[in-house]
């Protein structure tokens, strides 16, 4: 399975005939922190990824991406000036919360405590597919952002997306 090229613009956008991540599965996380992948996503990291993964928390969940797609990011964001005070406060913010972490060999990957706390992530989670990367969501946070009517309803999101030109 193949993935996204990173564009000129810096986005992640598809190739025709590419796999990506798809769907959403509901897991949990052991006591000791351990986390099952899903199997369908697993099979998209052993077909040229490997079982290297980075983890960054993102306000709500956790980001997982494949150690080359990170590497991909970081990249980007290197091209940006040295001082360029948004290349400072996304690697402040977001790239030095980047977790290197590896798959065991029953598909699982190691949360460290402080990462569970900083997503409240106790037990039972969403793993959510986002095409390139995935996220961990806590079940209830994740129910409530669902229902979030700030967020508009799906046939205002898909407007919005059609004027975009989707």
């Amino acid at each position: 399975m193949k993935w996204f090229h990173c564009s000129a613009r810096g986005d992640f956008s598809p190739t025709r005939g590419e796999t990506v991540f798809r769907g959403q599965f509901s897991h949990t996380v052991d006591p000791k922190g351990r986390l099952s992948i899903p199997a369908d996503f697993r099979e998209v990291l052993a077909d040229g990824f490997g079982d290297k993964l980075m983890i960054a928390p993102n306000g709500n969940a956790l980001e997982v991406y494949p150690e080359q797609k990170w590497k991909e990011l970081e990249d980007k964001i290197g091209e940006l000036p040295l001082l360029d005070p948004d290349r400072r406060m996304f690697q402040h913010r977001y790239l030095s919360g980047g977790k290197a972490v590896t798959l065991d060999p029953q598909g699982r990957i190691q949360i460290p405590q402080n990462y569970r706390e900083r997503a409240s992530l106790v037990k039972d989670v969403e793993i959510v597919s986002m095409m390139t990367y995935f996220e961990i969501w806590d079940k209830e946070r994740w129910t409530h952002y669902q229902r979030d009517p700030a967020a508009g309803s799906l046939d205002d999101l898909r407007a919005r997306l059609a004027a975009k030109g989707v």
